[in-house]
């Protein structure tokens, strides 16, 4: 089944709703805007059941096939970044200092767009949940969803996921069985030692020499600590120390994230981090505050529905489109909190020769728009066969 000539048609009306949501991003759960905009769609299109505030502003439509069967959950997210946008397009965000820069305003539009053709067709036996999640940029929308209930309300059996990969053919599909996005976890230290004037650093217990070791020490983790074959990163992204150049400072404050994608890799650098940040600062005299913050768990895939998710992409695009063991990325992805409730998958869309991720000059490729829709219909209709 190639591209759907419906989705090609609904092509021109999905990119309307996308610059309609990429002009005017929202934060976090402060999707109010946003999630009223989703739910009026879907009354228009005549969605059944169409519930708003779950996970606090989340929105699920249920539409109901032509026959009894099992429910499947279908999501996109909907928060955008505090970034200043500088893309200069004719749809950027009139609200400064937020845009949507990671492609959820993309996302929603394709899951729309699949609604709006679900709910025409109906060719399905079951139940199709679509969800749209806030909160996804660190607020951890999907955990909120979870815990509000929303697989045991809506009886959800299966649920899956896709986002846009810049810098991969435009409307291809990557996909792996396993661990496809990281734990983005982050840690950070405070090292106290004794200040004093620069000239006399032998009165002093120099936290800044002291947190340069701690940095370099990190990089052993992953070079000499973690299996080679269980990927880690460690990365120190910000130190802070001192207010001039004669002071030797009493404090020194050290933060970075970690990422993984093995919990035992997760528990190892856990415990190094505070392990060698507490023994360098001890052999200098000096005491060390460890904290170490966990985000959302690794994105596993299951196996079966990896499987399935995979086979839907090839229907609509092709095998040759249609990358079964990409890399998995270091970049975390709250989707994993609904994985781990539910069976499902992560799939990636490509975006194109476009900006990055989290980049003020990003924007979402609308050419895509027809595969994603097409996607969703084809992975609906094959959970859900008459």
């Amino acid at each position: 089944m190639p591209i759907l000539n419906r989705a090609s048609e609904l092509q021109s009306e999905a990119t309307e709703w996308r610059r309609h949501l990429h002009a005017n991003p929202e934060i976090l759960y402060d999707v109010e805007e946003t999630a009223a905009f989703v739910a009026a769609r879907l009354r228009e299109f005549g969605v059944d059941e169409i519930v708003t505030g779950i996970g606090r502003t989340g929105v699920v439509g249920i539409i109901e096939g032509t026959a009894k069967g099992p429910t499947i959950g279908l999501r996109a997210d909907m928060d955008a970044l505090p970034l200043e946008e500088i893309t200069g397009k004719p749809w950027a965000s009139t609200t400064p200092g937020r845009m949507h820069a990671c492609g959820h305003d993309g996302h929603m539009a394709m899951l729309l767009g699949a609604a709006k053709h679900l709910a025409e067709t109906r060719n399905f036996a079951g139940r199709v949940a679509v969800v749209f999640q806030p909160a996804e940029e660190g607020g951890r929308g999907a955990l909120a969803m979870v815990e509000d209930g929303m697989m045991e309300r809506f009886d959800i059996a299966e649920v899956y996921g896709m986002h846009n990969m810049p810098g991969k053919k435009a409307g291809s599909f990557a996909i792996r069985k396993g661990g496809i996005m990281a734990a983005p976890d982050k840690f950070s230290l405070k090292i106290t030692g004794r200040g004093g004037h620069a000239a006399e650093p032998h009165n002093t217990t120099d936290t800044i020499v002291i947190g340069a070791q701690i940095v370099a020490a990190l990089q052993t983790i992953a070079a000499r600590n973690a299996n080679p074959l269980r990927s880690v990163v460690v990365s120190v992204t910000q130190f802070h120390a001192g207010t001039t150049h004669n002071i030797i400072p009493e404090e020194a404050f050290i933060s970075g994230t970690v990422r993984s994608l093995d919990e035992k890799v997760r528990d190892l650098a856990e415990r190094r981090i505070g392990e060698l940040a507490a023994g360098i600062a001890a052999a200098h005299g000096a005491e060390v505050d460890y904290d170490y913050e966990r985000n959302c768990p690794v994105t596993v895939n299951h196996p079966k529905e990896t499987e399935y998710a995979a086979r839907a992409a090839i229907d609509v695009v092709g095998a040759d489109e249609v990358d079964t063991e990409v890399d998995p990325s270091m970049a975390g992805e709250d989707f994993a909190f609904m994985l781990q409730s539910r069976p499902g998958a992560y799939i990636m869309i490509g975006n194109g020769d476009t900006a990055g991720l989290h980049n003020p000059s990003y924007d979402f490729n609308d050419d895509i728009l027809a595969a994603g829709i097409s996607y969703w219909v084809r992975l609906a209709e094959q959970r859900l066969p008459r």
